[in-house]
């Protein structure tokens, strides 16, 4: 099989010659690096990597190929996939395709053998950078302005690219609990684990105002994971702003978020988020629970975080990340809000952190007494 030489040029002039795989033809984005071994087709298709090139720290990937049943929403969002070696056979009994057939299909451009150790310790230095992955112009200048045309992260909504068009019901049988969950870029483990602890779910634009949400009369709101600054996203920020204000005034209306819906909550709250240096992107972060010292691995997919010292009194930290103090978790004094930065649906650990869905379902039946 004939190779296309591809080049990868990021914003500062770095060259990196490879060749491509998937799509043919010209990507761009900002390069984030993932230590994870393996999931590679739910990272794809987490809607949190949308705007970002997502380069695999781990040498081999495509092995097992892909499978429907691991997709964690209807399309890749990923806007590149870097990888040392893209495995030409793969070999599971679940699989039904490989990783090239599935970036073709995708329209999602693949690049492979580059030295991925190389780039991620440029990245690790410099700090994640705009890139610019072509086969159609290999003149590295172009592709070095062109990268530098691409939107900065910071000041962006991409929420509004990933969200739902419209609100969906998913019913459970025997449901005790009604939630109304913010679609910012939702996983569907997500949606999945609710529904197995009872949870009927109504999914969210993640625009739809405070009053359509109280007309559903639910028992508990979520927010979820997405993309973006989560300080480009005001609209949400407003919403739940509205949401705590019903807490203090009206009745308790139990508030779980995730990843984006944790900086967004920590937001309306008062407090202030920033961009990480390279982001954190895997599937070993060790966090500790500050309430009764354990340490959980948690898998994590996010470039910004919340300034610890920005948080209000009335917010206490409840989870601090041991790779680099910052701010894993919060939850409000005195109104049933709660968040935490890492994916306790993505269970690395496998089950360390599945006790939070437990915390939201006992909110919302005291909420109910």
């Amino acid at each position: 099989m004939q190779e296309t030489l591809a080049l990868l040029v990021l914003e500062n002039g770095s060259v990196y010659r490879g060749t491509a795989f998937g799509h043919i033809g010209e990507a761009a984005g900002e390069v984030v690096f993932n230590t994870s071994h393996t999931g590679y087709q739910e990272i794809l298709t987490d809607p949190s990597y949308a705007g970002q090139m997502v380069v695999m720290t781990y040498p081999l990937i495509g092995n097992y190929g892909v499978t429907p049943n691991d997709n964690e929403s209807s399309k890749v969002w990923a806007s590149a996939f870097i990888v040392r070696e893209a495995s030409h056979i793969h070999s599971n009994f679940e699989a039904s395709g490989s990783l090239d057939a599935y970036l073709k299909q995708a329209k999602v451009m693949g690049l492979a053998g580059i030295d991925t150790r190389k780039l991620v310790r440029e990245i690790r230095e410099k700090g994640a950078m705009r890139g610019v992955i072509s086969t159609l112009d290999l003149n590295a200048e172009n592709l070095k302005q062109k990268a530098l045309g691409i939107p900065e992260m910071t000041g962006q909504d991409l929420v509004k690219t990933v969200t739902a068009t419209r609100s969906y019901r998913l019913d459970k049988q025997d449901a005790r609990y009604h939630v109304a969950a913010f679609d910012y870029g939702i996983k569907n483990n997500i949606l999945r684990i609710l529904q197995n602890c009872g949870c009927r779910v109504t999914v969210l634009n993640a625009a739809t105002p405070f009053e359509e949400v109280l007309k559903l009369n639910p028992d508990g709101v979520f927010l979820s994971n997405g993309p973006g600054d989560p300080s480009a996203v005001g609209y949400a920020i407003d919403t739940i702003r509205a949401i705590a204000e019903y807490n203090r005034t009206t009745r308790p209306l139990p508030v779980f978020g995730i990843c984006l819906g944790h900086q967004l909550l920590s937001l309306a709250f008062g407090a202030e988020t920033y961009k990480l240096k390279f982001g954190h992107h895997g599937s070993n972060h060790p966090v500790k629970n500050l309430e009764n010292r354990r340490i959980e691995i948690t898998s994590q997919n996010h470039g910004f975080a919340v300034k610890m010292d920005s948080l209000p009194e009335d917010i206490e930290m409840t989870h601090l990340n041991l790779y680099d103090q910052t701010v894993e978790g919060i939850r409000h004094r005195s109104l049933p809000c709660f968040s935490v930065q890492y994916h306790p649906e993505a269970a690395p650990g496998p089950h360390d952190s599945h006790y939070l869905f437990d915390r939201f379902t006992e909110m919302m039946d005291k909420a109910k007494n």
